[in-house]
């Protein structure tokens, strides 16, 4: 049993029903996660740490079989131009390695979140619990509800 992690804290006082899955923390792709567990790769969601024009950051999760497209994106959520963190300014500002940053796991931060909007052909996926190495599968209407999500066209197929 993985170790009680904020994620799972905020799940269960939101009484979302969850199962943890760990794996082993050198994997840090959501495709390594989706092999290891032998899951479709559109079902492991990744989380990207992306900058506003105003360097203000947002949280977007992809499929782990998709890319992120910038453009798209920026478009979507009505910003002139969005990029990427780097890993180090990534993990500066979330407090948590990249290949474990969770929407979970920094809701208390309030950063606007978004996830791609494949996410709806799905019931549940895959995401960071906050920890490499650790993930929690639930519903898609639960992940979006708590992290209030929203869903747009930002991920190239």
């Amino acid at each position: 049993m993985a170790e009680k992690l904020n994620s799972m804290r905020l799940l269960e006082q939101q009484k979302v029903t969850y199962v943890a899955r760990e794996f082993p923390d050198s994997i840090h792709s959501a495709d390594g996660v989706a092999d290891y567990f032998e899951l479709s790769h559109k079902m492991v969601y990744k989380t990207l740490v992306v900058l506003t024009s105003a360097k203000k950051p947002c949280l977007v999760m992809v499929a782990g079989n998709h890319a992120l497209n910038l453009k798209a994106l920026a478009k979507a959520i009505g910003q002139k131009k969005v990029h990427m963190a780097a890993h180090k300014e990534a993990e500066r500002l979330t407090g948590l390695q990249t290949g474990g940053i969770s929407a979970l796991a920094l809701s208390h931060k309030n950063y606007s979140v978004y996830i791609d909007e494949s996410v709806l052909q799905l019931e549940r996926v895959l995401v960071s619990a906050g920890k490499r190495g650790v993930n929690v599968e639930l519903t898609v209407t639960d992940l979006m509800k708590i992290t209030k999500a929203k869903a747009v066209a930002c991920a190239d197929r």
